[in-house]
């Protein structure tokens, strides 16, 4: 071996970095980081968080949608449907009223049209913000609040309005379908409900 080749070898991906599951967010914490995007009048990145929560897409996805999209004529939409990257396959999902306020609001505050993307890139060299971009923006929301942005990512965002619905109605194929999971095994993993339902019952059992 060339005593030069350790210089061409690739530093490990994870090196350094926690990996497994990322927890979703707490509504608590959900709430400390909306009011902070607020105060500090983050018109962009508000209407990113929000959209990141109800659209529970990954991040490729989610980076790419445009403002026709999520609206309806000037009117923000209820609904939305995107083409998944990774499965091929469309999926829906619901904009609540204040997700719709924050996206209305930027698309005016941007002056963005139709065809744009929702999130445009600073950058000539792309028309979207990058997955990348999108993950240092998630870094920051969590450390502004005090959490360990190592512990947390973009699954989390993802992750925490469906761990939300299944906590509050036990309904595994409603959350497959709002994944756009093509197999329940994939959601049971994704959501990590076998150990904690486990543990909740483990809790709740006294002897």
């Amino acid at each position: 071996m060339s005593k030069f080749s350790h210089v061409n070898r690739k530093r490990p991906w994870n090196k350094g970095k926690l990996t497994g599951q990322k927890p979703p967010l707490k509504l608590k914490e959900i709430w400390a980081i909306r009011i902070r995007l607020q105060i500090s009048n983050q018109v962009r990145d508000l209407a990113l968080f929000n959209l990141a929560l109800d659209s529970k897409l990954r991040s490729c996805d989610l980076v790419k949608i445009r403002v026709r999209d999520a609206t309806h004529g000037s009117t923000v939409s209820r609904r939305a449907m995107v083409m998944q990257q990774k499965t091929g396959l469309p999926v829906q999902f619901e904009i609540t009223e204040q997700t719709r306020e924050s996206i209305s609001n930027w698309i005016n505050h941007a002056e963005l049209m139709s065809g744009e993307y929702l999130f445009s890139s600073r950058n000539r060299s792309s028309s979207h913000i990058s997955t990348r971009q999108y993950a240092r923006l998630v870094d920051n929301w969590v450390r502004t609040i005090g959490l360990d942005p190592a512990e947390y990512g973009t699954h989390s965002m993802r992750r925490t309005k469906a761990s939300l619905i299944y906590r509050r109605t036990k309904n595994l194929r409603a959350v497959q379908i709002l994944l756009g999971h093509t197999k329940m095994e994939s959601t049971i993993r994704y959501l990590g409900i076998e150990v904690e339902d486990a543990l909740e019952m483990a809790e709740q059992t006294e002897i």
